[in-house]
């Protein structure tokens, strides 16, 4: 029985992707260890302080063979963006919707045999360096590891961490994410900032 052959990229999304490729070249980025031989995992990036860091995550998860996805609002996949969106990895969520975005994900891990889903843990390029939750809820409820990622634009370098199992509580899981974004900047006050949350949290037992 004849396969069906793959739909083709759409013309925008190839164009973009050259480029964002080009630029993360140029730029000479380098990255420190690797995403895991896993099918599905979620990324949670830190920290979040630049618009470039949208091309770093794409060039250095291009480099370690993998097409990243992200999250949208439904409204971007609509009319000419629809195709363009999904070619760039983008998985549309609807918040009117009576099911949350937690479970909208988690039903999407759970039909694909790959994903991986990148998250900027911060939530805002704003933030002190405390860590939404987001990340570590979609992970509990699709059942998958989260890798710890991390950005020093100084050294121009990208790194992954090991896969860590979200723990029962997201306070004992921050802590794991914590020390390990610590290891490799030590010195980094957004990472200060985020160890005392984990250690707030572990200490009142809380979410």
């Amino acid at each position: 029985m004849p396969t069906q052959s793959p739909r083709k990229r759409t013309i925008a999304s190839r164009i973009v992707r050259r480029i964002i490729m080009a630029l993360y070249r140029w730029k000479g980025w380098k990255i420190d260890g690797h995403l895991p031989d896993l099918p599905k995992f979620v990324i949670a990036g830190a920290p979040h302080t630049s618009n470039w860091d949208f091309v770093f995550f794409i060039g250095a998860t291009a480099e370690e063979g993998i097409e990243p996805n992200f999250m949208g609002k439904h409204t971007l996949f609509k009319g000419i963006m629809r195709r363009f969106m999904f070619d760039m990895g983008g998985i549309p969520i609807d918040r009117t919707k009576r099911a949350n975005y937690v479970d909208q994900v988690a039903e999407v891990f759970a039909k694909r045999d790959k994903l991986a889903l990148v998250i900027a843990a911060e939530g805002s390029r704003t933030t002190d360096g405390s860590w939404k939750s987001g990340f570590y809820h979609i992970a509990r409820a699709a059942n998958v590891p989260i890798v710890p990622a991390w950005v020093c634009n100084e050294r121009m370098v990208l790194g992954f961490g090991p896969p860590i199992w979200p723990k029962g509580s997201l306070g004992e899981t921050l802590l794991e994410i914590a020390h390990f974004m610590r290891s490799k900047l030590p010195d980094y006050e957004r990472f200060k900032v985020l160890e005392a949350q984990a250690e707030r949290l572990v200490r009142e037992g809380g979410e």
